[in-house]
């Protein structure tokens, strides 16, 4: 139990790091965003930042899960930094360079033919995050987690600062009749200044990582190279089956949809799905402490019976988490624009599909401290699979309430499989029966909720919040949840 409480400190920790930025990201930003931008100008965005998903796991190529696997016992410290620092910089100035010797093609490709200046910011953010990766690990590996924090808050404080400026600031300047914001701001570019914050806030923070960057002295080793691509490979495959698993459904709406209500579909739909993924912020955090803890456990006695604890108490977590969000849909409301508030719908389906990616996420140490990563990979594309079928066959008939449910087939999917493969190779006694009722119990609530809402919003609060406490109650009550949370030593 003291190390399901260690997890849940350092989870804690890393939330700022995760947590903060990205809720000042959909606090701030979205609400920003979506008021400020239109519709398909959003999905511009929404687009755009999908494929920089996609890009980003190619070109990180699996490192920081190997970084953290050979900074054990499987060479010396300096060589593992070394050359995984080296080859992501390699990796990451050729396909900057590659992106400039071809824009124009790449442009076309991506469909911003009349905007390759997007691309080629796409390209530096890209690249600079890319190299930023192991940096990060480092920080992670070496139980820094505030300066981890503070780094990406930073990166998020500054995209905020420069995009609040371009895009709110410089306009109400150039109202009052100041003609020199000209010199710096161009009132057509209102899209491209997305980017352009994006972009700062990624340099600055590259700048910051400098010192952490040399204070290991890099040695590369071109055999060490050999092996760890041998075992990141498979985690790159993976990694990019479960990108595609999250964002391939805004880059088939545009196509599957057309023209330019498919673009507005996409920033519609987008906004909605970045309200749901609120859920991906616990994960997100939860991964970074945990990715580590599961390592570090592996070789222990106990190491099955505590991965297998920490999936209960993990999915009562996520369930809490599940339930505030959407028990109180007026709090969530205020996230986003008027304009794009239609898609509410689909934050319920989506926070659910989370879930299930994070058990997915628990699940994976098997293959992981196994040295089957290949297994991880052809289970994500499983999911890719039913990702792409569910898309195609029902986007063009439901919209993007299809896309929704993907997430859910394919992560439930994922689940499923992983869970049979994984007895087999690494038996884990996980609780699953307890967890599936946790589960139900959560949806049941959810499902008494929408029919007990009423016109009074004060009894809706109420009432909503009596049913948050009875799954706190039943947690408390099997599980000893809060005791176990709260208890000293």
């Amino acid at each position: 139990m003291n190390d399901i409480r260690k997890l849940a400190g350092q989870t804690v920790i890393y939330g700022f790091g995760t947590v903060v930025p990205r809720f000042l990201n959909y606090a701030l930003l979205t609400p920003f965003y979506t008021r400020i931008l239109g519709l398909e100008q959003y999905g511009v965005v929404t687009e755009l930042y999908a494929w920089m998903v996609l890009a980003l796991v190619i070109l990180t190529y699996g490192m920081e899960t190997t970084y953290f696997r050979f900074s054990g016992k499987k060479a010396p410290a300096g060589e593992v930094y070394g050359t995984a620092i080296i080859s992501l910089f390699t990796t990451s100035a050729l396909f900057l360079l590659a992106v400039s010797l071809f824009i124009n093609p790449v442009s076309g490709f991506l469909g911003y033919e009349q905007h390759p200046e997007y691309i080629r910011m796409f390209a530096w953010i890209v690249a600079i995050d890319a190299f930023s990766a192991i940096p990060f690990a480092w920080l992670r590996n070496n139980n820094k987690p505030m300066v981890f924090s503070v780094l990406k808050i930073i990166n998020v404080l500054v995209t905020m600062v420069i995009a609040f400026f371009f895009l709110m600031s410089a306009p109400s300047i150039a109202e009052k009749g100041n003609t020199w914001i000209y010199r710096i701001w161009n009132p057509g570019f209102q899209v491209g200044y997305v980017f352009v914050a994006n972009l700062a806030g990624s340099a600055i923070t590259l700048v910051c990582l400098i010192p952490f960057i040399f204070r290991i002295k890099p040695v590369f080793n071109r055999k060490l190279l050999g092996r760890m691509l041998s075992y990141s490979w498979p985690l790159l495959v993976g990694g990019l089956a479960g990108s595609l698993n999250e964002v391939l459904d805004k880059i088939l709406l545009r196509r599957l949809i057309g023209g330019a209500e498919g673009l507005a579909t996409v920033g519609l739909y987008g906004a909605g799905y970045k309200v749901g993924v609120l859920m991906s912020l616990f994960i997100q955090m939860y991964r970074f402490a945990a990715e580590p803890f599961f390592f570090e456990k592996a070789g222990s006695k106990d190491a099955k019976e505590t991965y297998a604890v920490t999936m209960k108490y993990f999915v009562i977590t996520a369930l809490i988490l599940f339930l505030g969000i959407n028990l109180y849909p007026e709090a969530v409301r205020i996230l986003i624009g008027e304009d794009f508030r239609e898609s509410l719908i689909v934050v319920p389906i989506i926070s659910m599909a989370y879930l299930l990616l994070g058990i997915f996420i628990n699940q994976s140490i098997w293959y992981k401290v196994d040295d089957k990563t290949i297994y991880g990979a052809w289970i994500t594309f499983v999911g890719v699979i039913i990702t792409v079928t569910v898309n195609v066959i029902f986007v063009p008939v439901f919209g993007y309430i299809a896309a929704a449910w993907a997430h859910v087939a394919c992560y439930l999917s994922m689940v499923i499989v992983s869970y049979f493969v994984g007895q087999k190779f690494y038996p884990i006694k996980y609780e699953t029966g307890k967890i599936f009722l946790y589960i139900c119990l959560a949806v049941a609530l959810l499902f008494v909720s929408g029919l007990l809402e009423g016109e009074n919003k004060i009894v809706n609060i109420t009432v909503d919040t009596l049913i948050l406490l009875i799954f706190f109650a039943v947690a408390e009550i099997k599980d000893k949840f809060f005791t176990l949370l709260f208890k000293r030593g």
